[in-house]
């Protein structure tokens, strides 16, 4: 369904954030958001029509670390495939009963495990260990695998592989958030290049999470660069976050993420969202701004700079054009 959608609409609008706002909900530090599939429907599936209620056209299921590495941390790996199609039920049903075409993405988010040779795991038991919460998202009722917040190529060709095994479409999304790169030092363009260099293709691929929206927007722009024929995703964090007692508070306001959305689609995105942060009441600014938008030039990083604050963790260096042609032919 994802592909037909982005077939015949300019821009996509993505949900919100899904586990800030469950511990807004009740949700305490230390427990598995996953087992609120199985204990707290009526939660997930509120927050689901939360953001169908806000406008979104694409809602996240509740399986982030729904992976059996993850739910090893909560004892829970045994119920691996069952979580991830109860998390894709109750999206599917608050999708179905929106009376609009409203895409469910099965969320999955890194194992958080290193890869061989910085750690244990190996590329071919990440793909069993994606391969089996694929299979319940798509038992679920999944349209699309949601591939997010990833940091390593390794991993993210084991997910890719995951959804292909399963008979999946897919899209991809990585945190450039240590200085315009992954924590594993993968810059914007290159992932664009690297993800679309696998078989099969993604359906979109971009950016999320990360340190901030102005951030997010500087990697959209880095990836469009060379405009690209793969639709860009963004999902920008609302704002800077900042600790209050046992409260993380996000600095980004709802005209904040209204401003944001008119940049990241001038910048290039297709697909447009909120990840952490991101309240109901952001995405309906979010949804007023796609409403409204008119295609205007590229932004500047000045531009997105005074309209959404600094960089919080700004590029080291521009990587030199030459280099990144010389990369993408494979020559480096």
């Amino acid at each position: 369904m994802l592909a037909q959608r982005l077939a015949k609409t300019p821009v996509l609008l993505a949900d919100g954030a899904t586990g800030t706002n469950l511990f807004d909900m009740g949700l305490m530090s230390g427990d598995a958001p996953e087992l609120w599939n199985d204990v707290h429907p009526d939660r997930i599936g509120a927050l689901h029509r939360s953001f169908v209620n806000a406008g979104a056209d694409i809602i996240l299921t509740n399986s982030f670390g729904c992976n059996a590495r993850r739910l090893k941390l909560h004892n829970l790996q045994n119920r691996t495939h069952e979580l991830n199609r109860k998390a894709a039920e109750l999206a599917r049903e608050i999708a179905d009963a929106s009376g609009r075409q409203v895409v469910v993405a099965g969320s999955v988010g890194p194992t958080g495990d290193l890869f061989t040779p910085l750690g244990a795991l190996t590329e071919e038991e990440a793909i069993e260990v994606f391969v089996e919460q694929i299979e319940g998202l798509r038992d679920g009722g999944a349209d699309v695998v949601w591939i997010e917040t990833m940091s390593a190529a390794e991993e993210i060709r084991a997910a890719a592989t995951a959804a292909g095994k399963v008979g999946m479409p897919y899209t991809v999304t990585a945190s450039f958030d240590t200085a315009g790169r992954t924590m594993m030092g993968v810059p914007p363009r290159a992932l664009l290049d690297f993800a679309t260099a696998l078989a099969p293709p993604p359906l979109a691929v971009g950016a999320n999470c990360g340190v901030g929206a102005s951030d997010l927007v500087a990697s959209i722009l880095a990836m469009s660069e060379e405009t690209p024929e793969t639709p860009l995703i963004a999902k920008a964090n609302a704002g800077v976050p900042t600790v209050h007692g046992d409260h993380v508070h996000y600095s980004g306001t709802p005209e904040t993420m209204f401003a944001y959305a008119h940049l990241a689609i001038d910048a290039g995105a297709r697909i447009v969202g909120g990840c952490c942060g991101t309240s109901p009441k952001h995405l309906a600014a979010m949804r007023r701004a796609l409403d409204a938008h008119m295609n205007g030039a590229r932004p500047e990083m000045s531009d997105v700079v005074a309209a959404l604050g600094p960089l919080v963790s700004p590029p080291s260096a521009q990587e030199p054009a030459a280099r990144r042609g010389a990369r993408r032919r494979g020559t480096t």
